[in-house]
């Protein structure tokens, strides 16, 4: 997937915050230490480094929304950083996300901090971002 193919899922799917543009994406797959798995429908962008995974992002396309696509990419990008040598993973969700913080919940994450203020927001200021982790994955 190239990073045009990712920034307009991206965009599409995140309506609430600023969508990551091409050239982020670019800089980020440039790192030897970033993975992607999935298609423009829906995809998984993380990092791998020594034996922790983290989920950068993860986005479906509005089209494509509650058939169950974010589910096999959070199975996907797991099993990916698995074998890459991950034993757990980490990721953050605006708390105000509800479906993905089921989504990351259904998958094993649990709360294990918090980020006070992470996430601007246009007509409520700045929310928190959860800390969730997965240990093992």
């Amino acid at each position: 997937m190239t990073p045009q193919v990712l920034a307009h899922t991206h965009a599409a799917a995140f309506t609430q915050s600023r969508p990551w543009t091409a050239a982020e994406f670019a800089d980020l797959l440039n790192n030897r230490f970033t993975h992607v798995i999935g298609n423009a429908k829906s995809f998984a962008l993380f990092t791998v480094i020594a034996d922790e995974a983290e989920l950068l992002t993860i986005a479906t396309h509005p089209d494509y929304q509650r058939k169950g696509l974010a589910l096999c990419c959070m199975q996907d990008w797991q099993a990916k950083a698995k074998s890459l040598g991950a034993t757990c993973a980490f990721l953050d969700v605006a708390e105000d996300n509800h479906p993905a913080i089921a989504l990351y919940g259904r998958c094993g994450y649990v709360p294990c901090g918090r980020r006070r203020g992470y996430y601007p927001r246009e007509k409520t200021g700045k929310i928190d971002a959860i800390v969730m982790a997965c240990d093992p994955i």
